[in-house]
């Protein structure tokens, strides 16, 4: 919103220069971005009338003026081709100061010059000059032309929130600059312009909850040549708008003004009556900026019995447009919805200072103040005769009364205001309230369509108290350590982990494809989003893997031929036997060469062992591996994993099918674990350092092929025997000498007792204790 400071001085003129009404603006939330002045710093120019022009007697294009500059008359030469007598112009003195040069005491082809004459380009107020600026014929010789054309102006232009659609006018921000100042706001009533003659229009709404309000008036009689005044010329270029002619000049001037966009019809070429509807699919209209539209059910349009004649909120008709020839109009001055007219205007690439409002909203109570205003200026500027106004109101928006607590706006804002304060401030906003105790009840006028709850009085309430003046204060708080159980182990322990394994964390979403679930977690009834944002994020994951293998694609696609990731997160299920539940899973994923491309190894393609290392250090070493299926794995490579004598999730290697189509050249290791269960912790217990050597025992069983090598590692630990610190497996034998069905399981074992050395027979019975329990359980023989 761009407006000359002069204007809305003649609404309210508070104490303040302009840098401080600017701060005052900026800090109440109607930014300044920009403050200019109209005209580039000159001084020394004055209105000056020519007396007596005669030739130059050397040169052919240059005159010899007589000026007039009201203390003294002055003889300039000057060569501008309008120089006339009687002409009234700017004349910089000697001495001045132009925007480009100064002005010396000059002989021009032998003739003295006291000054010079000046046009608009050599003023700083055009690109391009023909000749002297010609003022009206009432200008007062000899007056500062800064102050005639009131050039020591400036041009504010705020950058307003979509929520104060209520400062897109003149009258607005001048309201806001009262509220804020305490400056009286002086903004004459629009006094209704009486008819003179009984012509009006027939106006239908046909879409009254579209527009519930809706003007219109006939004036008969304009002169459409009429000149716009250099008054209103000047307040509109400094608002940024361009003149065209004095009707619709006069329209744009009440928009800006009072903030109501209204339009101008050429009655004339109007057949019928006037209806507001809403547009038949397919119907076609030729806008002003020459641009024809097709437009949708959706489009709301004004119409005669013809057709279309404007595209209603947004832009006028081309076919029923005041041109020069113009002596009929119809004004009108309309409400329309916000939900109406978003939108609308930019699916045609077209937006309009009218769009741009009712968009944001504007005050349906000042439409017919709008019509009177616009009328009254067209009958002084361009003649006429006015007819009564129509006038067509539905339901009209209503504003809701609004609670402000005392104790909650103190609260919020960290200081104390007491209620005659806000009481004060209420009624300087225009806001009518009733005070029930510490509380307010208000009811914000019709141009404020932002209030809508208790947050946004306190808001106005700030604004008007200064955020300057509200105290910055550091916040204070207490800290205490919270207390950390030594039975579980801190994620970022098992995060670090990883990350020295040289996997990197990754977070995707826990929206995920439905396929994902039926494909790779067998889930045929996931967890449904109601609204899902795609159709490829419809459902709430199960598992973690799908959204690593999309990161996997990512990076292979960036030429990644190595990736190493890990995500910790959220799973989602049903529960039973009603409800959803939330549980906590660490996913990994590993694909291409053991270790980075380096000189000192051959490159190595990871295996699952490789990656059942990374899960062992997860684990503490503490985990054990048994043979398993599942839906996303690889059949003969997928291993359930347990800690702790629970099932804590799967590791293996991806599927080939699923492989194939994820389009992976090479293997992809996966494993998912149960994270509740990982960061369980067992206490670290004191042992005795042995002062006495280990012993080692090798022992080799004879086995069932299909008894897994960890089942008798587990039947010897349980044995908890005094003597025996550790035992591992550290051969496999198939072959000669053992017969077929059976294998040979090397196991070493480590003895020692902290008190003393072991004699022969201690070590011996304990080896024995050994070899009966696996023999007992597994029919395991020592191999000799």
């Amino acid at each position: 919103m761009q407006f000359s400071e002069h204007w809305l001085r003649q609404f309210v003129n508070p104490a303040m220069d302009s840098q401080a009404l600017n701060d005052c603006l900026t800090m109440a939330g109607l930014e300044v971005e920009e403050m200019q002045g109209v005209a580039p710093a000159f001084s020394h120019v004055v209105v000056a009338e020519i007396v007596r022009a005669e030739k130059h007697p050397d040169a052919d294009r240059l005159q010899v003026l007589e000026v007039n500059i009201g203390k003294q008359s002055l003889q300039i030469v000057c060569g501008a081709s309008n120089a006339r007598v009687g002409l009234k112009a700017p004349c910089a003195l000697v001495g001045a100061v132009l925007p480009e040069f100064e002005i010396k005491q000059a002989k021009v082809r032998g003739v003295e010059s006291f000054g010079m004459m000046c046009s608009a380009k050599e003023l700083g107020l055009a690109a391009e000059a023909s000749g002297l600026l010609e003022l009206p014929a009432d200008a007062t010789v000899g007056q500062d032309i800064r102050d005639y054309l009131q050039l020591n102006d400036l041009m504010f232009t705020l950058k307003l929130t979509p929520n104060r659609s209520d400062c897109l006018s003149i009258k607005g921000i001048a309201r806001e600059v009262a509220a804020l100042t305490g400056s009286a706001l002086c903004h004459p009533p629009v006094a209704d312009v009486p008819a003179t003659i009984a012509t009006k229009p027939s106006i239908n709404i046909q879409a009254e909850q579209a527009c519930p309000r809706y003007c219109a008036r006939s004036i008969q009689g304009v002169n459409a040549q009429a000149n716009t005044p250099d008054w209103m010329v000047q307040r509109l270029q400094r608002s940024g708008v361009r003149s065209i002619s004095a009707i619709v000049d006069i329209t744009n001037y009440v928009l800006l003004e009072i903030g109501q966009p209204m339009h101008a019809f050429d009655a004339d070429r109007l057949k019928g009556e006037i209806q507001v509807r809403w547009a038949k699919a397919g119907e076609q209209i030729a806008l002003l900026n020459e641009q024809t539209l097709t437009l949708a059910d959706d489009i709301l349009v004004i119409a005669d019995q013809q057709g279309p004649v404007a595209f209603a909120g947004v832009m006028g008709g081309a076919n029923s447009a005041v041109s020069d020839g113009t002596s009929n109009i119809m004004l009108e001055s309309a409400f329309f919805t916000p939900d109406t007219i978003a939108g609308k205007g930019r699916r045609f690439s077209i937006s309009t200072d009218s769009s741009y409002r009712f968009e944001r909203g504007v005050d349906f109570m000042q439409t017919r103040a709008a019509i009177e205003r616009a009328t009254a200026l067209v009958l002084e500027i361009c003649g006429g005769q006015a007819g009564e106004v129509v006038e067509k109101t539905a339901n009209l928006p209503a504003r809701a009364q609004v609670t402000l607590r005392l104790a909650k706006l103190n609260s919020i804002l960290g200081i104390t205001l007491d209620s005659d304060l806000v009481s004060q401030q209420l009624t300087r906003l225009g806001f009518d309230f009733q005070q029930q105790g510490d509380s307010f009840v208000v009811q914000a006028p019709s141009y404020r369509f932002d209030i809508e709850r208790e947050e946004d009085l306190i808001e106005e309430i700030a604004r008007l108290y200064g955020y300057q003046h509200i105290p910055a204060l550091t916040p204070t708080g207490q800290l205490t350590m919270l207390p950390q159980s030594e039975f579980t182990k801190p994620l970022n322990v098992l995060q670090e982990t990883l990350v020295a394994q040289g996997y990197q964390e990754v977070v995707t979403y826990s929206f995920v494809d439905a396929q994902w679930e039926t494909d790779l977690m067998a889930n045929t009834n996931p967890v449904k989003l109601h609204n899902p944002i795609a159709s490829d994020m419809s459902v709430m994951r199960s598992g973690l893997w799908g959204g690593l293998l999309e990161v996997l694609k990512y990076n292979l696609n960036r030429q990644q031929d190595r990736v190493r990731i890990f995500e910790t997160g959220a799973i989602y299920q049903h529960a039973v036997p009603a409800g959803f539940s939330e549980l906590k899973r660490l996913s990994g994923l590993v694909y291409g060469s053991v270790a980075p491309e380096q000189w000192g190894s051959e490159a190595k393609a990871a295996d699952f062992f490789d990656v059942k290392a990374d899960v062992d250090a997860l684990c503490g070493y503490q985990a054990s591996y048994t043979p398993a299926q599942h839906p996303a794995l690889h059949p003969g490579q997928t291993a359930q994993v347990h800690l702790h004598g629970q099932a804590i999730g799967f590791i293996g290697k991806l599927h080939p099918q699923w492989q194939q189509q994820f389009d992976l050249r090479n293997g992809v290791y996966l494993f998912e674990l149960d994270l509740s269960v990982l960061q369980t912790a067992r206490l670290a217990t004191y042992q005795t350092v042995a002062k006495f050597p280990p012993v080692r025992r090798d022992i080799a069983l004879l086995v069932d092929q299909q008894v897994p090598a960890d089942a008798l590692l587990q039947t010897m630990l349980q044995l908890n025997h005094e003597y025996v610190q550790d035992i591992a497996l550290f051969d496999l034998y198939q072959g000669q000498g053992v017969a077929p069905g059976k294998k040979s399981l090397a196991f070493k074992i480590i003895l020692q007792d902290s008190q003393k050395s072991l004699t022969d027979e201690e070590i011996e019975s304990a080896v024995q204790k050994l070899l009966g329990a696996v023999a007992k359980s597994h029919q395991a023989e020592l191999r000799n």
